[in-house]
């Protein structure tokens, strides 16, 4: 066996291993972070992991370029809200009601938006989200709250208080690993292969007999349900809810977030999404115009890493594994 065939088998076998370990090391990150800094901080942390997750299934592997994804955030805080207020107060309905909005409007909007590409696809869901936030900031103000927003409350359930932060950073973990599990047999799996195909070359994809705009309307209902369990769990670590989970303003943030931790990688959602809430909650402590700074980071991403953080350190430590075996 040559040398390089030697660092290829050394790679083939310690990255498997890497990969059945990596939820327990995910795990242990976050407890480590909650013990660092501040544990409900860090269930904001994870909830925002979540979401951008939920974004990278559109943008990493579909290749699609959402500028209104708060929208779908929105839906899972409001309806979580809703139903605590109306329906019942547990949260494990909250939680069941929440995925069900975020689903029922990606089969809504689905037909609409996955026919268009581009800048068009980016701004139909920027349209989207400017009217989902008119409505919860005006038109359904007698049942969002309007400017000043509504609270939730959460009866206790089989034990769990959702009213003890400890609780709820440990529900929030269970959920990302879930997800984190989920994502990983999805683009692990045909249908994966298939997305990021339609990535490449829909065309072809087409050509060899897939029904591509079904898959693509798949992709988009997983990533609106799933960012909708980021917004209820929003709700079980803040109580509240605002028309600012909705602004379409901040979608950027999760744009951000996959671009510096790299899109297409479950691993690169993970480390943006905490990458950018340090900048973001710790940066504005020592820097005052912090988005400066942000934008210049995201200027040396995009023209010297555009694989993001994790892909390049990913190609560095092949890179080194390749030399140590040799």
């Amino acid at each position: 066996m040559s040398t390089s065939e030697q660092g290829r088998a050394t790679q083939a076998g310690f990255l498997p291993k890497l990969a059945r370990w990596d939820l327990p090391i995910i795990a242990a990150a976050f407890i480590l972070l909650a013990w660092a800094i501040n544990i409900q901080r860090t269930t904001d942390f994870i909830i925002f992991c979540i979401f951008v997750l939920a974004y990278d299934l559109l943008y990493g592997y579909l290749g699609r370029l959402s500028f209104g994804h708060m929208l779908y955030l929105g839906v899972g805080a409001y309806a979580a809200a809703l139903s605590a207020e109306h329906l019942s107060a547990n949260p494990f309905v909250a939680i069941v009601v929440a995925l069900a909005a975020g689903a029922a409007v990606g089969v809504l909007l689905a037909p609409i938006i996955m026919r268009t590409t581009g800048a068009c696809f980016a701004l139909i869901n920027l349209a989207f989200n400017q009217l989902g936030f008119f409505l919860a900031l005006i038109a359904l103000s007698h049942w969002t709250g309007g400017e000043d927003g509504m609270a939730a409350f959460f009866d206790p359930v089989m034990g769990l208080d959702f009213g003890n932060p400890s609780t709820v950073f440990g529900f929030c973990l269970l959920c990302l690993l879930a997800v984190v599990l989920l994502v990983k047999h999805l683009t692990g799996s045909p249908f994966g292969i298939l997305l990021r195909s339609i990535k490449e070359d829909e065309t072809r994809s087409r050509f060899l007999g897939y029904n591509t705009s079904r898959y693509k309307k798949v992709a988009f209902i997983l990533s609106t349900t799933l960012s909708a369990l980021a917004g209820c769990l929003s709700i079980l670590n803040y109580t509240f809810v605002t028309p600012s989970f909705i602004d379409p303003g901040r979608s950027v943030e999760v744009i951000f977030a996959v671009l510096i931790g790299g899109a297409g990688s479950i691993y690169g959602a993970l480390a943006g999404g905490v990458g950018y809430m340090l900048i973001s909650n710790y940066l504005p402590n020592y820097i005052q115009r912090w988005e400066m700074f942000l934008g210049i980071a995201l200027l040396i991403l995009v023209f010297r890493f555009r694989e993001g953080v994790w892909g390049y350190v990913t190609r560095i430590v092949r890179k080194r594994g390749v030399e140590v075996a040799q």
